[in-house]
């Protein structure tokens, strides 16, 4: 059995309707309050507990905690289902996520995700998911809205893609400036792991490295925020 902690990412799994409960209470604070009442509304059980029961069952908890049956995503999808589905859609935006180990990142990357627009978010099948919980928390519950494919090979996914029309672009500090490029279309963004980069299988499937154009002196933006910029500026593109 699994817990959620965060306040958006049990908020967003109770609204999502795949949320059986109980929701355990140990302090009845406002925000707490909104979310019971959320999940009143939804008809799932509501447990008052002592601040020490949740202790043990969640040790991260903020008085709250929604059990849930496992930890896996609910917007799970296979790739090839994805590109089956596409018809004749013309602007379509993917991010391939390429070793990326710290689960903050990877919770911080959905949220722009989410917030940007993106499509469909590709990862290896080996993806973090025991820290399931910090992503969840990390990404503010955008975890359970973007949808996700897991593939055990990304560099035949990118080529899949670009059979489908996709045009595949890796995030690199040496990347030519991201707002040179059109973004527009079918296009995928590929994200390096932290400190490594896009592994060489996958830049050799790039057909542009795209990057931020800075005046700092260190060496480069964290990943999570340069998904971002990088994600408005797809955005910004296709809203012109």
């Amino acid at each position: 059995m699994a817990y959620l902690t965060g306040f958006h990412a049990i908020e967003e799994r109770i609204k999502l309707g795949s949320a059986a409960g109980p929701l355990l209470l140990a302090k009845a604070g406002p925000r707490a309050r909104e979310i019971a009442a959320l999940a009143a509304a939804h008809k799932i059980r509501i447990d008052r507990v002592g601040t020490y029961d949740l202790d043990r069952l969640a040790p991260d908890h903020r008085g709250i905690a929604l059990e849930v049956e496992d930890d896996r995503q609910s917007a799970d999808i296979r790739l090839e289902d994805f590109l089956a589905g596409l018809g004749d859609r013309a602007d379509v935006l993917a991010v391939m996520v390429d070793e990326i180990t710290d689960p903050r990142n990877y919770g911080a990357i959905l949220r722009s995700c989410d917030q940007f627009g993106v499509d469909l978010v590709i990862t290896r099948n080996r993806r973090i998911a025991k820290h399931a919980e910090v992503i969840s928390k990390t990404s503010a519950g955008a975890v359970f809205w973007v949808p996700v494919a897991e593939t055990p090979n990304l560099p035949r996914a990118a080529e899949g893609l670009k059979e489908a029309g996709f045009w595949i672009y890796g995030a690199d500090m040496t990347g030519d400036a991201v707002y040179t490029k059109d973004l527009t279309g079918r296009t995928v963004l590929i994200l390096g792991g932290e400190g490594s980069g896009i592994t060489r299988l996958l830049r050799e499937r790039c057909d542009a490295l795209v990057g931020i154009p800075s005046k700092g002196r260190i060496d480069s933006l964290n990943v999570s925020v340069a998904a971002g910029v990088l994600l408005y500026e797809v955005m910004r593109q296709r809203k012109r």
